[in-house]
């Protein structure tokens, strides 16, 4: 029943998350970020439980962090897929950093770490949204400033 409630709460973690992103209309939203912390989570329960029944003597050694390490490499990979770069601009690098600590946050809750969890999904919700109301009072004015330097600059070079 344990494993159960492991698998849940990084299911509903992981959806706060990607409530928050389809929300902003982002690119990976609420089933995104459901899926990513749920198998983050079976994937640590597989990898701290699921052998045990392979150590029938000493000779064997299980490690327990070899399923876990390429979770992190499969998020990588994910993560990879929603980053874009269109017309000098790089986009999807806060989606795939939140389908990263998405993932962290599954693995901690299928490790029964439900208070770093709980925590960390706290803090990613914060940020994201302190984040976004800063941008939104300051951010816009100084890339319009930006964007309007690169065209004169654009501009000036097509001329000569």
């Amino acid at each position: 029943m344990e494993f159960f409630l492991r698998i849940l709460a990084a299911a509903l973690l992981g959806g706060l998350i990607g409530l928050e992103r389809e929300y902003r209309a982002k690119e990976a939203g609420f089933r995104t970020h459901f899926l990513v912390a749920m198998g983050a989570a079976l994937f640590m329960i597989l990898s701290a439980h699921g052998f045990s029944d392979v150590l029938t003597s000493e000779n064997h050694r299980l490690d327990v962090s070899r399923i876990a390490a390429q979770v992190v490499t499969g998020i990588g990979f994910i993560g990879a897929g929603t980053i874009i770069f269109q017309r000098h601009a790089v986009r999807g690098l806060t989606t795939a950093a939140g389908l990263w600590v998405t993932a962290a946050i599954g693995m901690a809750a299928g490790a029964g770490m439900y208070g770093l969890a709980v925590f960390t999904t706290v803090l990613v919700l914060i940020g994201l949204e302190a984040f976004n109301h800063f941008l939104r009072h300051i951010g816009p004015k100084e890339a319009e400033k930006g964007k309007e330097d690169k065209d004169l600059n654009e501009e000036n070079d097509q001329e000569t």
